[in-house]
């Protein structure tokens, strides 16, 4: 069995690389990026990674790209909106274990809502922290650390991210 699952992937990596000059994972070869993301209760034409961990309550709009790799944590509540670009590797949190870990245990988890806008654009391998509230249209620029709200029709980035002028 092993055998014919791996001729299977070389079979589609080889048509893959043939047809989009690229090579991705097992689990998005034999997967449909659209019919995971309907899978999920994303919006319409919203395409999501096999890739990409989705935890909890997330809730995306429609036509909206959620790239390889990328985190999704809805365990304090999630919500992406329309025409977003979640590139590759972004993390995107609605808890965090600071207290709990500084306290030996003692504090409790903490969980915040966290909101992306519509026509938003999350650069590549950006964290985004719990709580955080992104505004419609705004830009996050590659490897940024998003730890305050980014006021809609903003570009920022950076470590930590600054709005830019």
């Amino acid at each position: 069995m092993i055998e014919t699952l791996r001729a299977l992937q070389k079979t589609l990596q080889l048509k893959k690389l043939a047809q989009f000059q690229r090579r991705v994972s097992f689990g998005d070869l034999i997967t449909d990026r659209w019919e995971n993301a309907r899978e999920y209760g994303f919006g319409e034409g919203t395409s999501c990674y096999d890739s990409a961990l989705v935890m909890g309550e997330v809730r995306v709009g429609c036509h909206t790209w959620i790239g390889p790799g990328t985190v999704l944590d809805g365990t304090g509540g999630l919500s992406i909106g329309d025409h977003c670009s979640i590139s590759t590797g972004v993390q995107i949190y609605s808890h965090d274990t600071v207290q709990r870990s500084l306290t030996l245990g003692k504090a409790p988890i903490e969980y915040s809502p966290t909101k992306i806008g519509s026509g938003v654009y999350i650069g590549p391998n950006s964290v985004i922290s719990r709580g955080v509230t992104i505004g419609d249209g705004a830009v996050v620029g590659a490897m940024s650390f998003v730890n305050h709200d980014v006021p809609a029709g903003s570009k920022v980035w950076g470590c930590p991210a600054r709005i830019q002028r």
